[in-house]
């Protein structure tokens, strides 16, 4: 269960300040598909970002299966990072050199796991994200955009994270793809049992999730 209690983000500003997050305030069950909408520079990426420990913020709390995460120390934080959250942009953040069996590979290396493991759990992830198997060893920047989506979005998945977080995952696809990516997402929230918050401007896209949240001038309502 994430909860996510009366969280503020201050920046300073002329004489004053400005508040992107003014008080959210929610909760996700675990294997929840939900959005926040929102106008950009409404302050969406600025709460992913403190959920997933990227940033903090000024008050309030987020609290991750009863772990304020908000009290962490700097080094339970990274591991927070590392093992509780994945995550998935907008530009995709592959190495290009690597296959796309390597990226996957590549958060479970970081994490310890074994090399028999990580290439078994790579691969059984970019079939289930529907990359076929001869693309598995093909390198990241001699696939397509929704290709490399997918890559991205297998490896957002690779060290079983209880929260994927995914920042504008559609926003470099045409509308097609974009929509087979975002059917894959609600998909794998259910296959993995993670929850899964996508980041997102678009409301037909976001009419997709289980449950929808809209930022605007800080406050954030629930659709």
């Amino acid at each position: 269960m994430l909860e996510v209690r009366n969280v503020v983000k201050e920046f300073p500003s002329g004489d004053g300040v400005i508040r992107p997050v003014n008080g959210a305030t929610f909760s996700l069950p675990q294997g929840t598909f939900a959005a926040i909408l929102g106008r950009s520079g409404s302050g969406k990426s600025t709460l992913l970002s403190i959920l997933g420990a990227l940033d903090t913020a000024t008050s309030g709390d987020v609290v991750m299966d009863g772990t304020n995460i908000s009290q962490l120390p700097p080094g339970r934080l990274t591991e927070y990072r590392r093992r509780d959250i994945g995550f998935v942009f907008q530009q995709y953040n592959l190495i290009p050199n690597l296959s796309a069996l390597e990226n996957v590979m590549l958060p479970m290396e970081f994490a310890g796991v074994g090399k028999a493991e990580r290439m078994a759990r790579a691969a059984a992830l970019l079939n289930e994200v529907e990359l076929t198997e001869e693309l598995h060893q093909r390198p990241a920047n001699r696939l397509s955009g929704g290709q490399q989506q997918r890559v991205s979005i297998a490896r957002a998945l690779a060290n079983r994270p209880r929260l994927v977080l995914a920042d504008e995952p559609t926003g470099n696809l045409d509308e097609e793809t974009g929509e087979l990516i975002i059917e894959l997402l609600r998909n794998l929230a259910q296959q993995e049992n993670t929850t899964i918050l996508v980041v997102t401007h678009d409301q037909a896209l976001a009419a997709k999730t289980d449950r929808r949240l809209r930022l605007a001038r800080g406050t954030l309502t629930e659709e």
